[in-house]
């Protein structure tokens, strides 16, 4: 192992039981050994520079690459490691916190998500096979976060209990339309409309999406009250007494959010009501992962408060609940 990974690796691991060997068969132990050992040999030299300089992005590719192999622990085992050590003093090594940095500060150019970006972002994740998604997905093919109301739920009974919690915040009545802003694959839509008698507009920009959507609708005899389009919601001119939005805000991009919430007032009528649904970070703004730019969610960032709630007050929306 090179000097300058090991200086890193002890800088970074300071929680945890991680033993590294290196491709010359070296291998050095990190961490105060608390918890499951975890080892992982590093095979190439390749793979030792990349992750000395940009360990983040460095580590799962070389895993995928067959460059890194897990020898005990799995996995799972060396994301904890990472999860927690993320906190500690160790993260402070010059050249990997100069590059993400760098990333933080590049952020906006690389979120410069226009209506055709957003769709080769979107269509680059959403449009694989909707086989991939069922292996891990709950019947009703819910993408965002599903509500626990109590711990011994299946996955199905909380995201049903999601859509609950979404209805009560919306207060929606028999007749009333409702536009759902990055509808997925139906199933919120056809929810509201099925349970509450409401007449649902949604919106996506992934084809594949789309198409099950449809389907669906058809299946369940909601043609006439869920009508599904492939649309940006900069491209929408109608006005709704409500308007839901679960998961999507993650694309829209921090330079797009005052873009996004000024189009959501006018779409909103006088008396109208919005949900919006967002994975959040709790510290300060930041950088998208790299891995996870690169790899998942092209164009992709999870926003802080900081950045949201001025964008909703110039709009003129009112903040009237606020659950984290």
């Amino acid at each position: 192992m090179n000097i300058l990974l090991k200086h890193v690796l002890e800088r970074l691991v300071r929680v945890g039981d991680l033993k590294v060997t290196g491709p010359k068969g070296t291998a050095h132990k990190f961490g105060d050994g608390s918890g499951e050992p975890v080892h992982i040999h590093i095979k190439t030299s390749h793979a030792e520079r990349a992750i000395t300089f940009d360990p983040m992005l460095a580590v799962p590719e070389a895993y995928m690459d067959g460059e890194l192999d897990v020898l005990e622990g799995g996995i799972l085992g060396l994301m904890r490691i990472a999860f927690q050590n993320m906190g500690s003093s160790g993260i402070d090594v010059s050249w990997s916190k100069a590059i993400e940095g760098l990333r933080h500060a590049f952020r906006r150019l690389q979120q410069i998500n226009t209506a055709a970006r957003s769709r080769r972002n979107v269509q680059r994740h959403y449009d694989l096979s909707g086989e991939l998604y069922k292996l891990f997905l709950d019947e009703d093919m819910q993408y965002s976060c599903a509500y626990f109301e109590q711990p011994d739920m299946t996955l199905d009974e909380a995201q049903l209990a999601k859509k609950r919690h979404i209805a009560a915040k919306l207060r929606l009545k028999a007749g009333q339309t409702v536009l759902d802003i990055g509808s997925g694959w139906g199933g919120l839509g056809l929810y509201l409309a099925k349970i509450f008698d409401v007449d649902v507009q949604g919106v996506t920009l992934s084809t594949e999406q789309h198409g099950v959507a449809t389907d669906r609708a058809h299946a369940q005899g909601l043609q006439d009250r869920v009508h599904f389009e492939l649309k940006d919601y900069r491209h929408i001119n109608e006005r709704f007494d409500r308007i839901v939005s679960v998961g999507m805000f993650e694309h829209v991009g921090v330079n797009h959010y005052r873009t996004f919430f000024d189009k959501t007032a006018t779409l909103l009528k006088p008396d109208g009501v919005m949900l919006l649904h967002t994975i959040g970070r709790s510290g300060v703004p930041w950088a998208t992962s790299a891995f996870v730019r690169k790899y998942i969610f092209p164009g992709g960032y999870i926003p802080a408060m900081s950045e949201v709630m001025p964008a909703i007050e110039k709009s003129g929306l009112v903040v009237t609940d606020i659950e984290i």
